[in-house]
């Protein structure tokens, strides 16, 4: 216990899924944690449950392709507590369909929340940390996916954004690395994690039930992952057990870009 022990984090698309698994396993282990999301019934649940359980939470009503709600948001953990330590870009969108097929108008919707938050959550992050020094040093997460590493025929739009995070991420870690800031930046890649964001989308292509085997089917271990799987990734980037990695790739994905 106590792996982030007195260490502050925010987490967009905190609300749900892989973001509120983090959340709760940062907070159990010694974070006091900002959970920012748009669904803001479980958005306060999530952090309700956190303080329920003897930790501490904050919930921010958060768009994270707003650059001034980001501002805001570092702001208010910074007059909560002092500083930010650890930021876990989560928040994410998935629209898939042939190429031929995809619309400009959702094109540029998963660009923004999946690519230029992640652009935002970093920038600001950095402007934070850099004036509220982390006790121990700084650590971004990044959230990207397998499909930043492989390609779907049935996913190009979101295939290039979580490319994009996966290459942003190591540029920046360079950048801070070289610079001497302090902090740490590196990406998590999910094989499918059964989340809201995957029933939903499986909802929309057909029947659940019957996705989900073909998903579990995809991956060597034979099931498909859960939300604690990557919060695990999550804490042991966040904590200073990872001191000399940065820039990295942590693959959690039951082997599927194993194949």
């Amino acid at each position: 216990m106590g792996r982030v022990q007195d260490k502050i984090a925010v987490i967009s698309g905190g609300a749900v899924g892989i973001g509120a698994a983090s959340a709760g396993l940062l907070a159990r282990e010694g974070a006091s944690v900002v959970v920012t999301d748009i669904n803001d019934s479980a958005g306060e649940e999530t952090a309700a449950a956190i303080r329920t359980d003897g930790g501490e939470a904050l919930y921010l009503h958060h768009d994270v392709t707003d650059e001034q709600q980001w501002e805001s948001v570092y702001a208010t953990a910074v007059e909560r507590y002092g500083r930010v330590d650890i930021v876990v870009n989560n928040a994410g969108l998935g629209i898939g369909g042939a190429p031929e097929d995809q619309t400009l108008e959702d094109w540029r919707k998963l660009m923004a929340v999946n690519l230029d938050a992640i652009f935002l959550g970093t920038k600001h992050a950095l402007r934070t940390m850099k004036a509220h020094k982390p006790a121990t040093g700084g650590s971004i997460i990044n959230l990207s996916s397998i499909e930043g590493i492989v390609g779907d025929p049935n996913l190009g739009a979101y295939n290039a954004s979580k490319g994009g995070v996966r290459l942003y991420t190591k540029s920046v870690a360079l950048y801070c690395g070289t610079n001497g800031l302090g902090i740490r930046v590196n990406s998590i890649h999910p094989g499918y994690i059964w989340t809201p964001m995957v029933e939903n989308y499986l909802a929309s292509v057909g029947d659940v039930a019957e996705g989900r085997k073909v998903l579990d089917a995809m991956h060597p271990i034979g099931h498909v992952g859960e939300p604690d799987d990557i919060a695990y990734g999550v804490l042991y980037l966040a904590s200073d057990e990872s001191k000399f990695v940065t820039g990295a790739e942590l693959v959690i994905d039951g082997g599927y870009t194993a194949q």
